[in-house]
This record gives C-alpha cells, structure tokens and sequence, in this order.
C-alpha cells in the first residue's frame, strides 16, 4: 500500500492524521499496550510484532493494526523502522 491510499483507508474509517515514528535498528519493547487502537503503514525497514505468542515481520508498503490496549511486544530490523500511525481513541 502506497501512503495514499493509507490516507484515504484512514479516513473512510474514521482515523485521524497519522504521526511519523521511526524506532532505530536493532530496537525493542517489551510487552505493553497503549490507550488507543492503531493503524500504521510501514514506510521503511521493518518492525517484528509479537502477539498473543505469534511473531509477525512487517516490511515497507505493509499495514499494521493494533486494537485498543491489545498487549504486544515490538522489535526493530536492522536498518530500524519508520511508519506513519494514526491512533484512535476509544469513544
């Protein structure tokens, strides 16, 4: 998926103007959740998304989608990651 059509998937559901993130190489996190549902696209790199005891890698051009206060576990490839994410609130 190209940025475009991320924006325009964004705002057909109701997200909001996403952030550019970008996490460096070799990074993690450990488990956590955040206080909102996410959708991101990966612009470069890649991110390792552990879930419920599943890894799944994430390359350019990939969409990513975390539910409100789901638990993850992240990691960054070795050139690190950069995504645009929009993050919406539980209403």
């Amino acid at each position: 998926m190209n940025p475009e059509q991320f924006l325009r998937m964004l705002e057909q559901e109701g997200f909001p103007k996403p952030v550019e993130v970008e996490q460096p190489a070799h990074g993690h996190l450990d488990e956590h959740k955040h206080p909102f549902e996410v959708k991101a696209l990966v612009t470069s790199g890649r991110i390792e998304l552990l879930i419920d005891d599943q890894r799944r890698q994430f390359y350019a051009g990939d969409v990513f989608h975390l539910e409100y206060e789901k638990p993850h576990g992240e990691t960054y490839g070795p050139q690190g990651v950069s995504y645009l994410a929009s993050r919406k609130t539980k209403r």
